[in-house]
């Protein structure tokens, strides 16, 4: 399995119905961002969509954005829409695109990664703690986790 960037890959529309399989409402939003060319618009000019693939497989997806859910806020860079199909849940796919998250963030000299979710009890696995509670765009409050790098 490697990590691979959408916007890098020659074959981006592979990826871009790979994705679309996802059975999660995010996951079909981010999609189609994609489609309409609208995620760096939204999202910002240097932020990445990150896909684990095993081959054409796509296994897992998630984001490492400039901005997020949470506006306005000072605190960047985002890690969002994380996503592993089922069949490869339970072996430590979104692990290695958290990691892979993390050594971007080191690479930009950023202090922390944050994440925005109401789960609770996953991302602490991979070292991300609790930070705060804020609201997102849509006026919900939402967990803010934040992994010091």
């Amino acid at each position: 399995m490697k990590v691979i960037e959408y916007f890098d890959s020659r074959d981006s529309s592979h990826w871009l119905n790979q994705m679309q399989k996802s059975d999660w409402r995010a996951g079909q939003y981010l999609c189609e961002l994609l489609r309409e060319s609208m995620f760096k618009n939204i999202f910002g000019e240097k932020s990445k969509v990150l896909l684990l693939v095993d081959g054409r497989e796509l296994v897992s997806f998630c984001t490492y954005s400039e901005i997020d859910d949470i506006q306005p806020t000072d605190l960047t860079p985002w890690i969002g829409f994380v996503y592993t199909f089922p069949a490869y849940r339970n072996r430590g796919c979104a692990g290695k695109l958290l990691k892979h998250c993390e050594e971007l963030a080191k690479n930009d000299k950023v202090e922390a990664v944050y994440i925005s979710t109401n789960h609770v009890g996953f991302y602490e696995k991979y070292g991300y703690e609790f930070y705060k509670t804020m609201e997102d765009i849509a006026g919900e409050c939402s967990r803010v986790y934040r992994k010091r790098i």
